[in-house]
């Protein structure tokens, strides 16, 4: 590995006698590491190829022997599990010390995923998770990740950190996973190298104090803010979580961990951090500070959004009235309101109702609770959404398992013919895991499948 000589003399003070084993473990493979989705999984990864020793860290995660071939694996399109960094699924452990009521939880730069996928699986049961991504082509990516997931408590926005702004004291926990030089994927990414400089380093560090200062704001008293980044610099960590503290009045947060994890402290003894290191834990690079907003008495922004459907006459009720044919594709359908947006109908977790409704009346959403299905004339067409919820009522539909060749090509988005099947919409399962719909049309079936998902290969 032809590493820059600017980044070598500038992690050599910081690591000091630990350097030789550093650049050696930048060397090797690097390790496989997957999350299991407690949503469609038992807590057992025995569908999974070659499954070895746990993460440490993690409820759900687990390296891999060797790396299979995920894109061919019917399993994974169908959110069994996420293909996640080890180091990364640390979030998960904070958030289940730190979090033990229903919070809403904001993940400002969430794309691909990774790190929602974390949170879902560690916040408790009827949190809601905002998922946002800037770039919108990557806020498509992020999307396609969470509905995989299956969890109805989402929204997955495209903005700017400052358009939080307004929704002011609102979060009770905020991820930044902050835009970084990349130094932590040196072993993964030979662009990381290519594009590193100490100048992008610089930017980098600028870049994400702006970001720390607009959506300090939406953060409520004494809520919680996890910064990260999968890079080494001090510029970009220690520093910068100090400015935070400063400029910011933020509070550092001490998180308990088991000294066998191989965690390192951080470089400055001013700074509670926790950083990993590939010659110490089994993952790639990775820092991560706790910081915690200063307690004050403000209004709740929250309480005016909760009002502004039942009150406001600009802003009339979304809700469906009569949703009656809308309820059996689901299950509990009474835990639901249902939404019909242009010629989608959603339906929206009845508690996260208020809150959903005022995120979205402000934020561009891509994607929100569960889509249920599109109205094209007469006809009621049923979302891949809707396949991929934890809450689907598979006794809405006729049902058809797939062989691994089938569910290959549905994935592909090839032409299914199932001729013993009944006309109408099927949903198709492998392994009794859902993987989408069909429309028997007798002699074929149009593959329903999500054309920008298909696998290309």
């Amino acid at each position: 590995m032809n590493l820059p000589d600017d980044f070598l003399n500038s992690i050599r003070p910081l690591l000091k006698d630990q350097i030789d084993s550093f650049l050696s473990a930048l060397s090797e493979i690097p390790p496989v590491s997957v999350r299991l989705n407690p949503l469609k999984s038992e807590g057992k990864p025995s569908e999974l190829p070659e499954v070895g020793e746990r993460v440490p860290w993690s409820d759900w995660g687990y390296y891999l022997e060797k790396r299979p071939s995920f894109t061919f694996d019917p399993l994974f399109h169908g959110g069994k599990y996420y293909v996640q960094e080890a180091s990364s699924m640390f979030v998960e452990h904070i958030v289940r010390q730190m979090i033990d009521k229903p919070v809403k939880c904001l993940d400002l730069c969430a794309a691909p995923g990774g790190k929602s996928v974390s949170l879902l699986s560690a916040l408790p049961d009827e949190s809601l998770l905002t998922a946002n991504e800037i770039i919108r082509q990557r806020a498509y990516i992020l999307s396609e990740n969470i509905i995989k997931q299956g969890s109805p408590n989402t929204l997955v926005t495209n903005n700017e950190p400052k358009d939080f702004a307004a929704f002011q004291n609102f979060y009770d926990l905020i991820l930044v996973d902050a835009p970084c030089s990349g130094e932590g994927m040196f072993r993964k990414d030979e662009v990381a190298i290519r594009e590193w400089s100490p100048e992008n380093v610089v930017m980098c560090a600028e870049r994400q104090k702006n970001i720390l200062s607009e959506i300090w704001p939406a953060l409520k008293p004494g809520g919680i803010l996890i910064y990260s980044t999968c890079t080494y610099s001090t510029l970009e960590n220690e520093v910068n979580a100090l400015w935070a503290s400063i400029e910011l009045g933020a509070e550092f947060v001490e998180i308990n961990i088991e000294k066998e994890w191989g965690i390192s402290p951080s470089f400055d003894d001013n700074v509670k951090a926790y950083r990993f290191f590939p010659h110490k834990t089994k993952g790639e690079g990775l820092f991560v500070t706790v910081l915690r907003k200063d307690e004050l008495t403000i209004p709740n922004h929250e309480q005016y959004n909760q009002k502004r459907y039942k009150k406001n006459k600009k802003y009339p009720s979304p809700l469906i009235k009569d949703p009656s044919i809308y309820r059996e594709y689901l299950n509990y359908p009474d835990d639901f309101d249902y939404i019909q947006d242009e010629n989608r109908i959603i339906a929206i977790p009845k508690q996260l109702s208020a809150t959903m409704l005022s995120l979205k009346d402000i934020l561009k959403i891509v994607s929100m609770g569960i889509e249920l299905g599109e109205i094209k004339g007469k006809d009621f067409i049923p979302s891949h959404t809707l396949a991929m919820s934890s809450k689907l009522n598979r006794e809405a539909f006729a049902t058809r398992e797939l062989m691994y060749d089938e569910a290959i090509s549905y994935l592909r988005r090839e032409a299914i013919n199932i001729p013993d099947a009944p006309k109408g919409f099927i949903l198709l399962t492998y392994r009794d895991k859902p993987l989408g719909f069909v429309k028997n049309i007798g002699n074929r079936a149009n593959n329903l499948y999500p054309n920008e998902w298909r696998i290309r290969t």
